[in-house]
């Protein structure tokens, strides 16, 4: 079983980007989208070239803002729109659908700002989400893939030093948030099969850094303890384009 997670940065402009191209060369059997940018028709609408999925999305209050969509090739069991509270389920930023073996959950973690203005608000959303996982994993394992918003280690960034404790995504506070979800049985996939191998999943569009290759790993496949043992491989693809993110996959045995 393939899965492939990729924050789009807008589901309109990426399918004038080789979108259809790119997700056939994957041969994926589940592909998770983020920041779609778009209204569930919208989405739909964009996706109408994607062939042999069952297509879910979750669009933000705020039109042209937020937004997940999941496109399997297996129907889900059931899916589940948003985490039940009612602060952070206005902007589209959780899918999760239930297969027999484990729950898949797509999620675009909040950014904390520019300014950091909203830190205080993406903490709070680190400890609910956490806790949403905690409350599937009670039935059944969990797969939790997505944009997170936040370079786990030193590795996950080309420039730590200038980054620690001074821009979103680096925060303690935020590092903290993820470190929280791998303390309480979550497996960071990539670490797991690639050990310290450094590859990138963001870069900015200023200063030539997807050139550079300046970029910062914020895209993740957690998975709960108990798939550890069937975690085949998972990687990162730098050289699909599309959007300033690149997809992230997982492999995964029966």
């Amino acid at each position: 079983m393939k899965l492939v997670s990729w924050n789009v940065n807008g589901v309109r402009a990426v399918v004038k980007k080789d979108f259809a191209q790119s997700v056939a060369s994957m041969n994926t059997d589940i592909l998770c989208l983020q920041e779609t940018k778009a209204q569930d028709d919208q989405v739909v609408e964009a996706l109408t070239e994607i062939d042999g999925y069952y297509l879910y999305t979750n669009s933000a209050e705020k039109k042209g803002y937020s937004g997940t969509a999941i496109l399997t090739r297996k129907e889900p069991e059931n899916v589940y729109l948003d985490i039940g509270i009612e602060e952070h389920d206005k902007e589209g930023r959780v899918i999760a659908a239930e297969f027999d073996k484990y729950y898949l959950v797509t999620v675009y973690t909040p950014n904390s700002g520019s300014e950091l203005k909203r830190l205080d608000y993406r903490q709070q959303w680190d400890v609910d989400f956490l806790h949403f996982l905690k409350e599937l994993e009670q039935e059944k394992p969990v797969v939790v893939c997505g944009d997170l918003n936040v370079a786990h280690t030193e590795i996950d960034l080309a420039r730590p030093k200038q980054n620690y404790n001074k821009a979103a995504g680096y925060m303690q506070e935020e590092i903290d948030g993820i470190s929280n979800i791998l303390g309480n049985g979550f497996i960071d996939t990539f670490r797991h099969a690639r050990g310290e191998e450094i590859k990138y999943s963001w870069w900015s569009y200023r200063a030539g850094a997807r050139q550079r290759n300046i970029g910062w790993r914020i895209d993740y496949f957690l998975a709960s303890e108990a798939l550890k043992s069937h975690i085949v491989d998972a990687d990162i693809h730098p050289e699909i384009m599309g959007s300033d993110h690149c997809p992230v996959s997982l492999l995964l045995k029966d």
